[in-house]
């Protein structure tokens, strides 16, 4: 039944795909992480003389993540939509450590929120901070809070977009979950429209053994300010789910 049904032939093909798919995969992480590490100390070494340069070498590393997840892991990347042209505060479902690398090739200069342990990550914490990633300390109280809505309000001036991940960690494809506290009191303080952006990362982007396919972006509607809590977490859970 197995060998009438084609299943045969699947088999063999999947046992000739599994080599190329460990060397694509050895060959992604030779090359990206080799090239984080020269790139993050480029970065480093352009801050002291050029903020501008410093900037382009951020986006840069991340334009190599992209690079190598389409040329050596084969994989294709799509946009639905499009980033506005002004502030606003990007929530973007969370599947893979792909679209939290890829922030500064997909959107101008933008300001991440990240949690607070991801700074301390030698070379890259500081190459974040001083980019403008916002560090999020879950547990600090509302001074803590304070601090970040007013470090958030400094870029905004900069006329720089916000990016969150609302759901507060990497959530497994198919999985919808709450929105984390945190995301309604930035919307209330900031004042700004949301624009919920789903990504499909998750079956292709894997912590170990990555895949070739399709990952696609779809940017929602702009959700306008001043909507009550749960009615803008509605609406934002169902928009970075549509993918799901």
């Amino acid at each position: 039944i197995y060998q009438a049904a084609g299943g045969g032939d699947l088999a063999r093909s999947a046992a000739l795909t599994q080599p190329m798919l460990f060397l694509r995969n050895l060959a992604f992480y030779l090359a990206f992480y080799s090239g984080s590490l020269l790139i993050t100390t480029a970065s480093l070494a352009s801050l002291p003389f050029s903020v501008t340069a410093f900037r382009a070498r951020v986006r840069n590393w991340s334009q190599w993540q992209r690079w190598c997840v389409t040329h050596m892991l084969g994989c294709e990347i799509v946009h639905e939509g499009a980033p506005l042209d002004q502030p606003v505060l990007y929530a973007i479902k969370h599947e893979s450590f792909f679209e939290a690398i890829d922030a500064p090739a997909l959107f101008n200069c933008p300001s991440v929120f990240a949690k607070q342990e991801l700074f301390k990550i030698p070379l890259w914490g500081r190459a974040a901070a001083a980019f403008g990633l916002v560090p999020v300390e879950r547990e600090a109280g509302a001074k803590a809070l304070m601090k970040m809505i007013r470090h958030a309000k400094a870029l905004i001036a900069d006329g720089r977009p916000l990016v969150i991940f609302p759901e507060g960690t990497r959530v497994p494809h198919g999985e919808r979950r709450p929105l984390q506290s945190g995301f309604a009191g930035l919307y209330k303080m900031l004042g700004l429209p949301v624009v919920p952006v789903a990504v499909d990362s998750g079956p292709i982007y894997h912590r170990r053994l990555k895949r070739s396919g399709r990952i696609t972006y779809r940017f929602g509607e702009p959700i306008p300010p001043g909507l009550p809590r749960a009615e803008v977490e509605e609406r934002v859970r169902e928009a970075i789910n549509a993918l799901n």
